[in-house]
């Protein structure tokens, strides 16, 4: 994993390029989302990013990568995972924003995104 923070560029380009994504607030802190499910937001603390993310997917993330994914007590019982900037790599976040939109955009966006892939 990359030792050099991700910056704010390259998380807005993982998120803004997935259909129907759009960028605003969550907590007076940028966000993104489709239609209006939150997908991800930056915490107030700057260093990480809370992303949407099933408790199985969450679970996967969390044993494959635990320098780079945690969870706080905060969110044990909400389906959400955060994302520590300094160490994930932005082809990672890339897949990682994928996981978080499939579960929140609409079934219909999905099937069209993925025959154009």
């Amino acid at each position: 994993m990359s030792t050099r923070r991700l910056g704010w560029p390259a998380v807005r380009r993982c998120f803004l390029a997935l259909p129907g994504v759009v960028e605003g607030t969550s907590y007076g802190t940028p966000a993104f989302r489709v239609g209006n499910k939150l997908l991800a937001r930056l915490r107030e603390d700057g260093e990480n990013l809370v992303v949407r993310a099933s408790f199985e997917e969450r679970e996967t993330l969390l044993a494959a990568a635990p320098a780079v994914f945690h969870v706080t007590d905060h969110y044990a019982g909400h389906p959400w995972v955060l994302v520590r900037l300094a160490k994930i790599r932005a082809s990672d976040l890339t897949r990682v924003a994928e996981l978080a939109w499939r579960g929140a955009a609409p079934k219909r966006a999905v099937t069209k995104w993925e025959a154009r892939r």
